[in-house]
């Protein structure tokens, strides 16, 4: 009786089993997946920030890591992996296992910039899976307090009068400050002296005290320096005046309707990730650039929130990376 007991639950068993398989193989493949994807995230995600703690870069990767977070209901670590003009934190970012678990916080020195002035082991548009852009910072042009430009046509004037002589600062060698102001001069034949600086605050330090005469920044950068009234803005490269400046004039409106040499911020996954994670990413993203909070605390920092999609980002790193490959070789800008 015992026996024939055992023999009947092994049969009912090996039929559950079977069934189970059979489900399983109508099902097809992809069901696996699906549920697993569903799942997205079980655990912590990595979230690479390219800079140094304490700077712009990693201030606005901390407050989408931190939105993202209260959104997937998972923590977002922050990690930091600064040097090699974004190169390294880049490189590792890309070489990230395609699961959802490692994002990245790229942009204009990462996406397309910095691949056409060194070696990257990376490419910024085949390498990455575009979540969404979440800002960008328009140049603004500044001069000193004491300076004698004050407007954008001072300063052209006093360039075309005395070509070669008028030096403009930025923070090294094929940063954005350098690619903004060889733009500015490439396009419209002016001749000023480019002073790089190691980084830092230096250069800062040296308009303010008159030893260079403008700085082509990001607002990031500049905005606190207007409002601390250590700086004079003469113009800014969006397409409509700043609401935090009403009263500088764009680039556009000084009669440069052609420059355009912005940062940006933008939300990456490693290449291959699957579609549907990179879709929740950004959707999550775009959710989060729709906050109130979000949107105040970006405009006070300079930063002009963006949709948070994904073609819009995809569209805007190519053409950027186009557009500095051919600024680099036509102005001749070598890195450091």
């Amino acid at each position: 009786m015992i026996a024939t007991s055992r023999a009947a639950r092994a049969r009912r068993f090996l039929v559950l089993g079977l069934g189970a398989a059979l489900g399983l193989a109508v099902a097809g493949p992809g069901a696996g997946a699906a549920r697993a994807g569903d799942a997205y995230p079980s655990r912590s995600i990595t979230l690479i920030v390219p800079y140094p703690a304490g700077g712009a870069n990693d201030m606005l990767g901390r407050l989408i890591g931190q939105k993202l977070s209260d959104r997937l209901r998972q923590q977002v670590i922050v990690d930091n992996r600064p040097g090699a003009g974004t190169l390294i934190g880049a490189s590792q970012a890309a070489r990230a296992a395609p699961d959802g678990y490692t994002l990245f916080v790229g942009g204009f020195a990462s996406n397309a910039a910095s691949p056409h002035l060194f070696k990257a082991d990376y490419h910024p548009i085949d390498d990455f899976a575009p979540i969404g852009l979440f800002g960008t910072a328009p140049t603004m042009l500044i001069t000193s307090t004491e300076s004698p430009f004050r407007t954008l046509k001072d300063l052209v004037d006093a360039a075309r009068r005395s070509p070669g002589t008028l030096r403009y600062g930025s923070s090294g060698n094929g940063s954005p400050l350098h690619m903004a102001g060889a733009g500015f001069c490439l396009q419209n034949g002016l001749q000023m002296i480019h002073v790089p600086y190691k980084g830092g605050s230096a250069h800062i330090l040296d308009l303010i005290g008159r030893r260079v005469d403008v700085i082509f920044d990001t607002t990031t950068n500049a905005t606190p320096l207007i409002r601390g009234g250590k700086v004079r803005p003469l113009a800014v490269a969006s397409a409509e005046r700043l609401p935090a400046f009403p009263d500088v004039p764009t680039f556009a409106e000084s009669g440069y309707p052609g420059f355009a040499v912005n940062g940006w911020y933008a939300l990456y996954a490693p290449a291959r990730t699957p579609k549907p994670i990179v879709d929740r990413l950004s959707a999550e993203l775009q959710a989060v650039l729709a906050s109130p909070d979000v949107i105040e605390r970006l405009r006070e920092v300079g930063i002009t929130p963006a949709s948070g999609r994904r073609d819009e980002l995809l569209a805007h790193a190519r053409r950027e990376y186009a557009k500095y490959r051919d600024l680099i070789r036509d102005a001749g800008i070598k890195a450091d």
